[in-house]
């Protein structure tokens, strides 16, 4: 099976809105898109990600952060690399005003803030590293991988931050699995509350 990487275009929208949405679900039954587009059906939460990903605000959803996997021209899988110091918090906050969110998204992010943990501006984060159900364990995940930290690598990077939810234990092997060592545990009332999952685990890993 050949798999290929490229960097994400504007017209990639929909399929990562759909790998953001299944990323921050993460088997719960809501995510953190689901509580900031309250009252939506997925078709409209889907739609709203797209949007998201295409607002001029540099935010960590934007499509330009992305790499895609295809194999055989078909999107497969994906993989989210952001700068902590240009796509802050406040970044993807006015992304969601722009695509005309209103002035109650502020309090919906909160609860995510309260529950976050100040990340190295020197580092890149990975997010949002998912593929379709049908190519599990055949490399792609491994794929975006390399060619994410070989560019990270050419970029002066050495630490990369993994942000995974405390429960989330197929993402948690996994990181494990690529090198990355926990360094960090942050237990919140309000996201078992919201989430169902007691707070967040901070992976890191130098290379």
């Amino acid at each position: 099976m050949s798999i290929k990487i490229r960097k994400a275009e504007a017209t990639d929208a929909s399929f990562l809105a759909q790998m953001i949405l299944q990323s921050s679900r993460a088997g719960k039954k809501i995510g953190m898109f689901d509580l900031i587009f309250d009252n939506m059906d997925d078709k409209d939460v889907l739609k709203n990600i797209e949007k998201l990903t295409r607002t001029q605000t540099k935010n960590h959803c934007q499509y330009s952060n992305f790499l895609v996997a295809q194999v055989d021209d078909k999107c497969v899988g994906t993989l989210c690399s952001y700068e902590p110091r240009l796509v802050s918090q406040e970044k993807l906050l006015e992304a969601l005003k722009e695509i005309g969110c209103d002035s109650s998204v502020d309090e919906k992010l909160s609860v995510i803030c309260e529950c976050s943990f100040e990340l190295n501006s020197r580092t890149l984060v990975f997010d949002f590293m998912e593929e379709l159900a049908d190519y599990r364990d055949v490399g792609i995940l491994k794929a975006l991988t390399q060619k994410s930290l070989l560019t990270a690598r050419l970029k002066g990077y050495r630490i990369v931050q993994a942000v995974i939810e405390i429960g989330s234990l197929d993402k948690k092997l996994y990181y494990e699995k690529l090198g990355f060592k926990e360094v960090k545990t942050k237990k919140c009332d309000i996201y078992q509350e919201k989430f169902g999952r007691e707070g967040l685990i901070l992976f890191e890993m130098k290379f």
